[in-house]
């Protein structure tokens, strides 16, 4: 046995053994995310109303607020795709420059609410105390109304416009990250290399930034994703309600507002937009859905 192990060819230092490491969690998501076909039609659906939104200066065959009242209402046809609304304006025009303004709405309103509602959840989980209760309360006093009940009563005391309905909108769905947050938050701080993270007296800002926030991203960006969907129809509602964006502003809630006196006559004047909202939040829902079954473990196994 020592004869043989002794012949044993030795060992070159000099080569590079590769050792197979594991699958970071994004390439691992990645792997889950592609094999679900219904998210990836839904993020199909949303990269081409992004890119609809991107190139709508170059693919609008008429300006959005040229009038032509001797067009008026005309049905679609090869030179006006979707008809033209009672002003005489091109449908497919003013579609494609709303995707601009429901995107951004949804986008950064969004934003907002995750810039908010991560900065009060994490001080509320980690602090705890009566940090956590005051905010926690809060979190339950926003959520005890009905979402657009709350939006449109923030868009009355602030005034109608599209600015402001991103702010109502923003607000609305703080609470819904700053509680996710706050549930992770409590999870992660009682892991074991938070508590050694703090007995070698690594400072608070660090252990959030460093570990804690990291390590929270997975249930934000999915919350985040379905937000948008949410954040899509409040803006619709908002300006199909006259709270939100102002005429001429070719916003889908706004143009579907405008044209309900002609459902019968001319419902090409709102079924486009109509599709155009549906589609949008389908496809961020699809969206959001495939995320939350790539990121979460428990769906995976």
């Amino acid at each position: 046995m020592l004869e043989r192990a002794t012949n044993q060819p030795p060992v070159n230092p000099n080569v590079n053994v590769k050792e197979e490491r594991p699958d970071s969690m994004w390439r691992e998501t990645w792997k889950v995310f592609r094999k679900n076909k219904l998210a990836l039609i839904g993020a199909a659906i949303v990269l081409f109303f992004i890119l609809l939104a991107i190139f709508a200066g170059v693919l609008a065959p008429q300006g959005i607020n040229d009038q032509n009242l001797g067009i008026r209402l005309r049905p679609p046809s090869g030179k006006y795709w979707f008809g033209t609304d009672d002003f005489g304006r091109d449908i497919f025009s003013r579609i494609l420059y709303g995707a601009r303004i429901s995107l951004r709405v949804g986008f950064l309103s969004v934003l907002g609410s995750i810039i908010a509602g991560t900065f009060l959840g994490i001080i509320a989980g980690f602090y705890g105390k009566i940090l956590d209760t005051v905010i926690s309360r809060i979190f339950d006093i926003l959520l005890a109304f009905p979402s657009i009940l709350l939006a449109i009563a923030i868009v009355v005391i602030l005034g109608p416009s599209l600015n402001n309905a991103l702010i109502a909108i923003a607000t609305v769905n703080v609470p819904n990250f700053g509680r996710i947050v706050r549930s992770k938050v409590l999870t992660l701080k009682q892991e074991e290399y938070i508590m050694a993270a703090r007995s070698i007296g690594m400072k608070d800002s660090r252990i959030l930034f460093h570990h804690i926030l990291p390590n929270s991203l997975a249930p934000i960006i999915v919350q985040g994703t379905l937000s948008i969907a949410t954040a899509i129809l409040d803006a619709a509602a908002l300006g199909f309600l006259g709270m939100g964006a102002q005429a001429p502003h070719p916003e889908w809630g706004r143009m579907l507002s405008d044209s309900r006196e002609y459902i019968q006559d001319a419902p090409w004047t709102v079924i486009f937009p109509g599709l155009a909202i549906m589609l949008t939040v389908l496809g961020f829902n699809l969206l959001g859905d495939g995320l939350r079954d790539a990121l979460d473990p428990k769906m995976k196994n």
